[in-house]
């Protein structure tokens, strides 16, 4: 497997918001956001190669009982499968982040989705059509909320974001509303404090919940945290 990092640190983002973890990050992606805030997985993957059994081995010997599989885009990864098997064997509490675009027959504790909305497009010409062609599979998020608890977080740029996640949450009616989580668009603190509060309102305003980004409230955007 193709790893940019693994390192302990605390979940700033949904549910699990505020808990120490250790986040195993894969290196790869199928899409090419233009906010993307890990681009050494995604625009300019990188990383060393681990068999799953170092990487359950050094779940082993740290202490966070959550685990947080993450990229890039992790499901890409067919080894994903017997590693979470493993963790799961060690009474680990298993996320998995991912846009929603690869199923995988896994343990998982929590499928945390985020969709990506036009508003994640590029302008580069090489990646705009095939991210647009790739970045939306229903019938892979279907299967996903069927198999796994699952929650949805949705990054919110611009106000008008919020109509294309109640449009797209509409071909999914299974999906309630304390499922969905609105998140801001920031790579920096700066960016992050001008959008929490109009962010965290219109969540509000729809019956969602609101998902900080402690991380980058706490480290700005800094690898490793």
């Amino acid at each position: 497997m193709l790893i940019a990092e693994v390192f302990e640190s605390t979940q700033g983002e949904g549910p699990y918001s505020g808990t120490q973890s250790l986040f195993v990050r894969t290196s790869g992606c199928n899409l090419r956001c233009w906010f993307c805030d890990t681009p050494y997985t995604s625009w300019k993957p990188e990383g060393t190669d681990h068999s799953w059994e170092d990487l359950a081995a050094l779940a082993a010997a740290g202490s966070p009982q959550h685990v947080v599989l993450t990229g890039g885009e992790p499901m890409l990864l067919s080894d994903l499968e017997p590693l979470s098997q493993a963790l799961a064997a060690l009474g680990k509490i298993i996320t998995v982040e991912t846009a929603g675009t690869v199923y995988r027959d896994m343990h998982c504790d929590l499928m945390c989705i985020s969709p990506k909305m036009s508003n994640s497009t590029p302008d580069d010409e090489t990646w705009k059509a095939r991210h647009d062609e790739t970045r939306t599979n229903l019938d892979v998020i279907r299967k996903l909320i069927s198999s796994y608890e699952s929650h949805f977080k949705f990054v919110i740029d611009h106000e008008d974001d919020t109509t294309e996640v109640l449009d797209y949450l509409q071909q999914l009616p299974e999906v309630t509303p304390d499922h969905v989580w609105l998140m801001p668009q920031a790579t920096t603190k700066e960016q992050l404090a001008d959008k929490t509060d109009w962010v965290h309102r219109l969540a509000q305003t729809h019956g969602f919940r609101f998902s900080n980004r402690l991380h980058i409230e706490q480290f700005g955007n800094t690898r490793g945290k």
